[in-house]
Order: structure tokens, then sequence, then C-alpha cells
């Protein structure tokens, strides 16, 4: 097993993969770091397990010691700083980090970046420099030369050292060994060892840059996270990651989809391209608006980045490509395809749900990797390999089509393998027999083929028995993660309205989430083919028990423009509807015989077959131990 650390190369009377810490010789000191650095701008040094860091007590030098300024890609420019600049607003902030102010001058840089974390909310007793100095004293003794492992919360982790020179590097691991001595509750973070070296090109000394990372590892702000400290909240992310990618950049997620046989495996990747890939003056960058807004904008920018990857390749260049390589070169050589300037402004442009609704969609996720008992350091199977290509069978769809429709699915259930839950050739044409097989499972996947052997269906977020919560009423239920799609003729999905306008769809006040719109007493149609205005009505669930995680993207976090772009589905006993306003997306009898299918106003599709349509056959599939 190989350890992911810092190798230290041999100086004269020193020994293997450490070197003694006194202030090498001016002649020398360029010839050594381009040894260890070469040419270039990340620099990545595997170890074995058995490897030692040796630390010099005494390498704190001065302000901008730890940085070969050689190598830095942008030369220091004189900018005047304005005594109020971080006495400004937080929006006028997010404003000047986005277009680089920062990047005018190292100074500036260095002081906003210190500024800007002592200002982050954190747990009350958070480690800072007086008990860094400490610590390091006695981990690291008064002598020169000390011998120390690695800490465990770096195994299999590679660690970037950008632009720092060798008393940069022995600082870095210096922090690190503290982080591992002082917060022992991580147990893995990748991202941590980029963050630590990039602060470190802009901090006084070591002391300062440990309770800076210090301050970030403790942060306790609501809904807000910035650095995941164990392999749960990690691959959390990794799905999250997914999850907007397949929302928000639908083409690349097809593609890779299409070439790659474990997706997870390539978004896991998501945070690597980040802090590991890009070079230094993309990544600081990157840096500079991750201080002031949090993980979100990470979700930004690596979205942006996959929007790109996407323009410069075609499937036939992917064919037996390993794409996961590729991305990372491509990451690599991003200069070359983007500037770093017009990489944010495409981020920003990417509009995606509060932070709140961002966090439930991980508190969720987490869920599932705990029940699939996906804790500790491991892999995961990918959708491609919960569709068992020798066993799947279904009488609508192949098992590569059922890929298809698994890539589309939330990461937290594509975990899990399909499971059929009711099929006409086998249930017979009974809606009551449909509400009973399905009943108790969330969410379903709802496959219809048509007599003239078209396929289409929908992904169903909720439990069909929210039905009977309406009572007499029959109102819609369901989440924004609902949608429709087709698969014969033409492979496609259509999503909530919102997925792509959410701005559209602004977040509900703190003060009024607590209380649901009162529910209209209209009742919807009696039949999929009695298409009054009375359809239009919606019959808002009700709140969820106390200690439930709320799910993501439910309608009441929201206030909506209109009740007509949220009707997602509901059942009586005249037939079942997905999708509503001005029409409708699915709507099929109570003999589940004969259908319609409409423009709606909820996922804004086309007819997705023939608009009457007779029903051969239709499944309903949910996931094994969902």
């Amino acid at each position: 097993m190989l350890q992911v650390g810092l190798s230290l190369p041999r100086s004269p009377g020193g020994a293997a993969g450490g070197f003694p810490m006194a202030e090498p010789a001016e002649g020398d000191n360029t010839d050594t770091g381009q040894e260890m650095f070469g040419s270039s701008p990340v620099a990545i040094v595997i170890t074995s397990d058995a490897d030692t860091w040796d630390i010099d007590a005494s390498s704190c030098l001065g302000c901008g010691q730890f940085v070969d300024w050689d190598r830095m890609p942008d030369p220091e420019q004189q900018a005047r700083i304005p005594r109020d600049i971080l006495s400004k607003p937080p929006k006028e902030l997010k404003k000047l980090a986005r277009e680089g102010y920062w990047a005018a001058s190292r100074g500036l840089r260095a002081q906003v970046y210190h500024q800007l974390i002592q200002q982050v909310a954190c747990r009350l007793v958070t480690p800072d420099a007086l008990v860094y100095r400490d610590v390091a004293s006695r981990l690291f003794g008064k002598l020169s030369v000390s011998s120390h492992p690695l800490p465990e919360f770096l195994e299999g982790c590679s660690m970037p050292t950008y632009c720092l020179n060798l008393e940069g590097v022995t600082a870095l691991k210096k922090i690190l060994i503290c982080v591992g001595n002082l917060f022992p509750d991580i147990t893995y973070s990748p991202i941590l060892p980029s963050l630590v070296a990039l602060l470190l090109h802009y901090s006084e000394d070591e002391a300062q840059c440990f309770e800076n990372i210090s301050r970030l590892i403790a942060s306790n702000a609501p809904h807000t996270s910035y650095i995941d400290q164990s392999f749960l909240a990690h691959q959390a992310s990794c799905m999250t990651f997914g999850d907007l990618a397949n929302k928000h950049c639908p083409a690349a997620h097809k593609l890779i989809a299409s070439t790659s046989e474990n997706v997870f495996e390539v978004y896991s990747e998501w945070l690597s391209w980040l802090f590991h890939d890009l070079p230094f003056n993309y990544a600081i960058r990157v840096f500079d608006v991750y201080l002031l807004e949090g993980q979100k904008v990470l979700y930004r920018i690596a979205l942006a980045l996959l929007k790109q990857y996407r323009l410069s390749v075609t499937s036939a260049e992917l064919e037996g490509t390993d794409i996961k390589a590729d991305l990372q070169a491509f990451m690599q050589n991003i200069a070359e395809h983007v500037t770093v300037d017009k990489l944010l402004e495409r981020a920003f442009g990417i509009r995606l749900f509060s932070r709140k609704e961002i966090w439930l969609l991980q508190m969720a996720n987490r869920k599932a990797l705990m029940e699939r008992g996906i804790t500790m350091v491991q892999s995961r199977q990918s959708f491609h390999l919960a569709v068992d290509m020798q066993n799947f069978s279904s009488s609508i769809v192949t098992a590569q089509e059922m890929r298809i429709i698994w890539s589309w699915i939330p990461e937290r259930f594509s975990l899990f393998p399909p499971l059929l839950l009711f099929s006409t050739s086998e249930d017979g044409c009974s809606l009551q027999r449909f509400y009973t097989c399905c009943e108790g499972y969330e969410p379903t996947v709802l496959l219809i083929k048509t007599t003239e052997g078209e396929v289409c269906g929908a992904f169903l977020s909720s439990d069909w028995s929210e039905r009977k919560k309406s009572g007499a009423t029959s109102g819609f239920f369901g989440t924004g993660e609902c949608f429709v799609f087709t698969v014969r003729p033409e492979t496609e999905r259509y999503e909530w309205v919102f997925i792509k306008k959410p701005e559209l769809a602004k977040a509900v006040p703190r003060s009024r989430q607590r209380s649901p719109s009162p529910s209209p007493t209209s009742l919807l149609g009696s039949s999929p083919d009695s298409r009054g205005t009375s359809s239009n009505h919606l019959a808002v669930p009700t709140p969820q028990r106390k200690g439930r995680l709320s799910p993501f993207l439910a309608i009441r976090h929201f206030l909506l423009p209109s009740k007509t772009a949220s009707m997602f589905m509901s059942g009586s006993r005249e037939g079942i509807i997905i999708g509503g306003g001005g029409g409708q997306a699915l709507s099929l009898d109570a003999n589940l015989l004969w259908g319609r299918t409409e423009h709606c106003e909820t996922f804004d599709n086309p007819p997705l077959c023939q608009e009457n349509f007779k029903v051969q056959l239709l499944e309903v599939w949910g996931f094994q131990n969902a």
C-alpha cells in the first residue's frame, strides 16, 4: 500500500527521505528546488508506508519565506490596498474576489485571507497559533532534526506543493502532523493538504497558517462546510456533485456514462480537478472565492470545467480512452482551453439551488451511504454495476436501456439494483393492484410500452401512499427530483422546469418554512380524460414529522410563481397523473389500458409518445434495500 507524502531529497550527509534543515546555500537552492519540483506548476511526490519526515524546528524565517518566487506564475505587483477593503458588505467582497481583485498584490491577498478566515464562525475551542507553537515544540523538539510518520488521514492521498520551496514543504508537513495530532476525528480528507499548501503561500509563518486552516476545519456555520473530514462526508460530496452534474451538465454526463464503466469513479475526482490538477494561478483564484462562499462555489467551478471538457472532446475521441486520465490531463492544461476569468464567469452563470437545498441533498446522500454500509474507505458500485447485464430482465427495456435510465436517477438511489414491483403481464391491469404493489417503496421508476412500440416513463420520488394524505381531494405530491423520459424511438429526459431556472423558484424565508401554504380545496380532474381547469389546483402535502430530514427539492422550500409548475404525481381511483399545468405529461386510466401524454408546465416536455395511446405493457421498478 502506497502512502502519499513528501519525499525530501537526499542531502550530503543526510539520510534518504530527509535532509538537515539548515538553510541551503544560495547557489544550491535553485538546483535542489528544480530537482524536487521540476518544471510542472504542481509537484506531487509519493512515498512508501515506511517513509518518515525529517523536521527542523526552526524553519520560520519570515513572511514569504515558503515560496519559490521564480516559480510563481504571476509577478508581484504593488497595488494600493484600500483601508476599508474588508469592511465592505459581503456581496461586494464576493464580486471583488470573483473578478480577481486579490490577484493584484500578494500582500493584499495575504491580508484578505487572514481576516476573512478570522471571521469564519467556528467551534468555541479551536486551536490557534499559540497552541500550534506549543504542540510543534513538543512534537518536534528543539533539535534540528526529528522523524515523524505521516498522519493516517493522508493515506492514499496525493499532495500538491504548488510553488513552495523546501522550507515551505517542511512547513506543510509540520502543519499537517499537528493537524493530525489536534484533530483526531479527521479520518479522511484528501483536500486538506492542498488547502494548507495554498495558504502557506500567503502566511507569515507556520503558526498563522495552522490557525487559519484550523478555523476552516472547525467551521460550524449552518448548512455550510469547508473541509470534508471523513470518508462518509467525502463520498457524500462526490455523490452530490454527481447529482448536480447529472442535472446541470446533461451532455457531459451522457458522454461520460456512455464511455466509462464506473461513472461515480469519474465524479469522485471532482475535488482533485480543482485542488490537484489545476495549475497554481487557477487553483488560487478558486481558493479566493471558496473562502468567501464555501463549498457551493466549488461545485459551480467543477461543473463549469465539466462543461468546458465536453466542448473540447467528441464521443469518437473518447472510445477506448481512460476518461479519468483524460479529464486530469484536460485540467492540467486548462490554459489551452479557457482563461481563469472566463472559467469563473461561466461558473457563476450556472444557477444552482440554495446552500440549504444542496446541504439537504448531501445529508440524503450520507444517509444512503450509511444504509448501504459505506462509511469506511472503500470503493462503491456504480449504476453500471447495479444493473446486472447478465441477470436483468424486463419485458419493456433492455439491460443497456435500463443502465441509461439508472444513470439519470439521483446518486443515492443508483447505489441499489432495480427490483421489479409490478408488471401488467404478471399482475394484471388493475390500478388497485398497482397501488398495493408499489406502496412502501420510494422512489419508483414507471415504464410504459405502447402498442405502437414506443417506450416512455417517469422517475417518481415519493411513495404512492402519499396520495392518501389528501383525503377526499386528489392532490399532487412528490418533489423536484421527479422527471419524465422517453426511451424509444429517442432517448431523452425532461426534468422539473426549475432545475434549469432555479432563480425563478425563490427560497421560502426562514420565518415561513414551518408553515406550509394553505391547501386548495378544489379537486383534481376525476379522470385522465377530464381536462377542466380543476386539474391545475394543487393540494400541498402535510408537513414532515419533526426530526425527519426534509426532502431535497420539496416544494414547500420555494416560493413558486405558479402551482402548475410543481404538479409532480397524483393518484386516485380513477387513474394516475404525472406532471400538470396546461396539460399532463402522462395520465393513465383505472384499467391501465389507455393513456394520454401532452406538454406540461411542470416538466416543460413535449408529448412523450403518441398523444392518445394504448398500453401494451407497464412495469414499476423499485430499488433493492432502498
